[in-house]
């Protein structure tokens, strides 16, 4: 199993370079988890409690679990993945189930922030997006898709989402096998990556 860790800042594109590589290889071959499923359980808080919560802070992961259930999966093993709403800042009581593949592909903005985790990935990822372009993403897919209003939103990203992007997630470049500079015309990267994931399959 070749596992690749797929990390940036929130609104770089980690998505459409999971979806470029993704589109290489048969559906059968390729599992995709994202971070965001393992947010921890936070049922024991009220709403208004859980609203206050800094989901951008490592602390706000499941990693114990995300860990387990890839060494399951390592060892041929099917797991029941957490689903998250985003509306509710919760776990609900459904799960998905997820075969082991080929490959599997994590992504998230702090999935290179656990040593342990990222000593598990054969290839770390960190895609790059200008920090404006990142907020209106950001903008556009919270209050679309995740029924936020604007001010919400930009009081999260000033208060919580700029200074754990620079806290935790820009330093985390470090340790990237490669860096992918998210813009419309950067094929050579994922090119690479591609070549990478064929070789060792």
């Amino acid at each position: 199993m070749l596992i690749i860790g797929i990390a940036g800042g929130t609104g770089c594109g980690k998505t459409t370079v999971v979806n470029q590589i993704v589109d290489e290889l048969r559906n059968d071959e390729v599992e995709v988890i994202s971070q965001d499923s393992y947010y921890k359980d936070t049922s024991h808080l009220s709403y208004d409690e859980r609203v206050k919560i800094n989901f951008d802070h490592p602390s706000s992961i499941d990693f114990d679990l995300l860990i387990q259930h890839l060494k399951e999966l390592k060892k041929g093993n099917t797991v029941n993945q957490p689903v998250y709403s985003f509306v509710e800042h919760n776990r609900t009581r459904e799960t998905v189930k997820t075969q082991p593949r080929k490959v599997v592909i994590i992504e998230g903005i702090l999935i290179l922030t656990n040593p342990e985790l990222r000593d598990m990935f054969d290839i770390k990822i960190f895609v790059h997006a200008d920090s404006d372009e990142r907020l209106i993403r950001r903008l556009k897919r919270d209050i679309a898709e995740r029924g936020r209003d604007l001010d919400e939103v930009l009081t999260r990203y000033q208060t919580t989402l700029k200074p754990m992007h620079e806290q935790f997630i820009e330093p985390m470049k470090e340790y990237a096998d490669i860096i992918i500079p998210n813009n419309k015309y950067n094929t050579v990267a994922v090119d690479i990556v591609r070549t990478i994931i064929n070789e060792r399959l």
